[in-house]
């Protein structure tokens, strides 16, 4: 298993520590996925909606979003004692966009988050990722009280390849969240390893 405990009795080992991004459109839950799952307090840039800003974010369908991340989210989570993740969550704007490179730097992979009612917003997230070959996992956001549709339907909706995990989540559930960051870092490594083994042959 990869995220077993190490042996009672063995010296304390350094971590290895991994970044991992959270992307997707605007209001879809980046910044709450991170504050769900942070053992430490969330660095969280959000700032009030204007009304100058309402002509460029669209809020159809999250009428309730009043704040929005300007810069980044960022928090850590302890997967087991030698494997620490950090997480950045990306800004959702198309004009924010420009800071995802520096984001993305170092990154291992990534999780798109979708909202089912905006699914078009997750597409820029999708094709960013694919076009630096960077290893993603879709989780889609069932928000409560809206149509939950089977995962093979979604993933026919967004043209996903068969590689690509796509994974029913809750972006305000610990374990939830829990369960897609260890997706998200088992295809990574796999994907890591077919490469070697690629290079190999």
């Amino acid at each position: 298993m990869i995220f077993g405990r190490s042996e009672r009795g063995k010296p304390p080992v350094e971590p290895v520590t991994l970044k991992i991004l959270v992307a997707g459109g605007f209001g879809v839950g980046k910044t709450t996925l991170v504050g769900a799952v942070s053992e430490i307090r969330p660095l969280r840039t959000e700032e009030p909606l204007t009304e100058v800003s309402r002509p460029v974010d669209d809020t159809t369908g999250v009428e309730g979003k009043h704040t929005t991340t300007v810069a980044m989210d960022f928090g850590r989570i302890t997967l087991r004692e030698d494997l620490v993740l950090y997480l950045f969550g990306t800004p959702g704007q198309e004009r924010f966009w420009f800071m995802w490179d520096e984001l993305s730097e170092g990154a291992l992979g990534a999780v798109v988050l979708a909202d089912t009612r905006r699914l078009e917003d997750c597409f820029a997230a999708i094709d960013y990722f694919e076009r630096r070959a960077i290893p993603f996992l879709v989780g889609v956001n069932c928000f409560e009280g809206e149509v939950r549709y089977p995962a093979d339907e979604v993933r026919r909706a967004l043209d996903l390849d068969d590689h690509v995990p796509l994974v029913l989540c809750d972006a305000r559930d610990r374990e939830s969240v829990k369960d897609v960051l260890v997706g998200v870092v088992q295809h990574a490594m796999a994907q890591a390893a077919d490469r070697r083994q690629a290079v190999a042959t």
